[in-house]
């Protein structure tokens, strides 16, 4: 149905989904990353997100989440959406392709906050942390699982938004390959 109103359309749409699961990202990683390092949030990302003092909790989290992440979406989805409004011929396999680029980097900042979170829960015991600073009062190891699982979903991110292509050239190319076969064929 959306299609049928040409490419545009579906652009603003992917660019809302991206944000949109940017932020829902952000808000359930969070949920995550508070269970491994409450502190993280209480001596950290609360204040700088001028989260309450009522809220500080799981909520507040979640909120940190979506505050700090939903940007991340326009960011890593524009470019890679603006090259497939210009390269994708149609407009359903455009829309197919891009709903498979956001999947993709979600995926990508999942399994790289997942490594963060291992390399918080092994590297302190090797040293190699050691010369990181952390807040005065809070407990260190929490506090950095909590960091490294955000800092390593970032990096996630930045590498969606250079994958994201992938998808993007990939329906491009059978796209105008299956719309050049049709044309020889009449």
């Amino acid at each position: 149905m959306l299609t049928r109103f040409g490419k545009f359309p579906v652009f603003f749409v992917l660019l809302a989904l991206s944000v949109l699961a940017a932020g829902l990202f952000g808000a359930v990683h969070n949920q995550l990353s508070f269970t491994v390092g409450p502190d993280y949030f209480h001596s950290l990302k609360f204040d700088q997100m001028g989260i309450p003092d009522t809220t500080r909790n799981r909520l507040g989290a979640a909120i940190v989440g979506l505050r700090a992440s939903w940007w991340m979406g326009l960011a890593v989805g524009s470019p890679a959406l603006l090259y497939g409004l210009f390269r994708i011929p149609r407009a359903g396999t455009y829309l197919a392709a891009g709903i498979g680029a956001i999947g993709m980097v979600v995926f990508l900042a999942a399994f790289a906050a997942m490594l963060g979170l291992l390399a918080g829960l092994t590297l302190p015991a090797t040293g190699w942390l050691d010369p990181l600073q952390t807040p005065d009062g809070v407990e260190r190891q929490d506090f950095l699982r909590a960091g490294l699982m955000h800092e390593a979903s970032y990096l996630g991110g930045a590498l969606g938004a250079l994958l994201a292509f992938w998808p993007i050239h990939r329906a491009a190319r059978l796209d105008t390959a299956r719309l050049e076969g049709k044309a020889q064929a009449t």
